[in-house]
């Protein structure tokens, strides 16, 4: 009997958790529902789920510190924030503390189900085109292992980064249309992905930063470019 997808859902509405889960289990997924943050925190570390969708606002815990603890712990795990806020920077503040997507509330089950299987197919074909080794200057990239090796210093990537590296180094020394990475790596181009984007290269460029002969350039007008030594 194949195992059943494990779902972590932490709302505070009692009613819209009930109704979640509900639908959820008539899908086949196996759901957890915790009414507030500190209860998921204390499941999550039990019983890592495959995927979780978090409240933004909870008692005792939000959600944004809650998956940057997450994060922490599981680089890999999809969350989805539920949010009735609708503002740039706290989609952002989403996107930073490790979260893949936002939906906002008032959501229909079927836009759920249909970006929880996104996150689920990606997880499951975790980038199975990639090379087992990139060589980047003196640092080494394993896309299969999400981290990036310098002597012997280990830099652990979140799942986005490794794809987003991954995505670069597919395409050294080529300046790539923003919208193409982002359709890629996210699978659409919007414009709060692209801010999201952004944020990711921010921290691809702290990662590469040991390495001066290394770098993500802006190309005006275009795109980015990973720069490689030839």
């Amino acid at each position: 009997m194949e195992k059943k997808i494990q779902v972590l859902l932490a709302e505070d509405d009692l009613q819209l958790g009930f109704l979640i889960k509900e639908n959820l289990e008539e899908e086949g997924y196996e759901v957890i529902n915790c009414p507030d943050g500190n209860s998921a925190w204390e499941y999550f570390q039990k019983r890592q789920p495959d995927i979780c969708l978090l409240d933004v606002n909870m008692p005792y815990r939000d959600g944004f510190s809650l998956a940057k603890k997450m994060r922490q712990k599981n680089v890999v795990v999809p969350i989805i924030f539920l949010t009735a806020k609708t503002m740039e920077e706290d989609k952002i503040k989403g996107f930073e503390n490790g979260g893949d997507d936002f939906l906002v509330k008032p959501f229909s089950m079927k836009e759920l189900l249909l970006r929880m299987q996104v996150f689920l197919r990606r997880n499951k074909m975790l980038m199975p085109e990639a090379k087992k080794e990139f060589r980047l200057g003196k640092l080494k990239f394993y896309p299969d292992d999400m981290r990036l090796v310098n002597d012997d210093t280990v830099i652990p990537l979140t799942q986005r980064e490794a794809q987003l590296l991954s995505f670069f180094c597919s395409h050294p020394n080529s300046a790539l249309k923003r919208e193409d990475i982002l359709t890629h790596v996210w699978g659409k181009n919007d414009y709060f992905l692209g801010r999201s984007m952004d944020v990711f290269i921010t921290k691809l460029r702290k990662h590469l930063k040991s390495e001066p002969n290394v770098s993500i350039e802006t190309v005006h007008n275009v795109g980015l470019r990973l720069n490689l030594p030839q």
